[in-house]
């Protein structure tokens, strides 16, 4: 069984796009009709998040943590006990694409380390800002960067490494330090697709989005240390 972990803190307004996107990414045919259970943790969420899951053939989780390492810990470690081989991240404000399953599995790794495409950039954040960060961001097989919005890891890599850590941001750094202290083979790829917010108002202190508002706020910020 492949299961995928998305933690969401009021996402009423992009939890639709990215539940459709992660079912057809679970329904691939290259899958060869694995199952697949997609498990949606519900953090300290006061819209309507809830009721939009529940429209949707997927599992869910509720908790109040407001920390997303929490929820991502919780929710792997609920999949891994009903017997999930490989466990694959994203976030409620992102949009996986149709074969994201299927080229994290092709990469036969113990963990893999996708890029993002930002799509609809805000007005506040002008051309310039666009420029610097496409001029920086590697989108391409080798790169480094770190997103827990595509991350996958099979569970006996996660297990070994010690799993997500309660932290407010930067849980997804951290697994994928410890993964390479372990000692897995980590395949930092552009094949797995993964199309995520532009939003300024981000839900995680220090996340991507904050880093986005730093760079649209910055023209001397330094994008080289993209690793969200």
């Amino acid at each position: 069984m492949i299961g995928i972990v998305i933690p969401a803190h009021n996402e009423e307004a992009l939890l639709d796009e990215c539940l459709r996107a992660a079912l057809r990414a679970s329904q691939h045919v290259q899958l060869a009709g694995e199952e697949v259970q997609v498990l949606v943790v519900l953090d300290s969420c006061t819209d309507r998040s809830a009721q939009i899951v529940s429209r949707y053939p997927v599992l869910s989780l509720s908790i109040d943590a407001s920390n997303v390492g929490e929820a991502r810990a919780v929710g792997a470690w609920w999949l891994l006990e009903r017997g999930a081989r490989w466990i694959a991240c994203t976030d409620a404000d992102s949009r996986v694409a149709d074969d994201w399953l299927v080229a994290q599995l092709g990469l036969q790794a113990d963990a893999v380390c996708g890029t993002v495409t930002v799509e609809h950039w805000p007005d506040s954040v002008d051309e310039a800002a666009q420029i610097r960060y496409h001029r920086h961001y590697q989108a391409r097989e080798g790169h480094r960067h770190i997103h827990g919005a595509n991350l996958g890891f099979s569970a006996a890599a996660y297990i070994t490494a010690g799993g997500f850590k309660p932290l407010a941001c930067d849980e997804d750094v951290h697994l994928v330090r410890a993964l390479e202290r372990s000692g897995a083979h980590i395949a930092w790829s552009h094949r797995p697709r993964v199309h995520t917010s532009a939003r300024l108002d981000s839900r995680a202190r220090g996340g991507f989005g904050d880093f986005l508002r730093n760079l649209a706020q910055s023209g001397e910020k330094n994008t080289d240390q993209i690793d969200l």
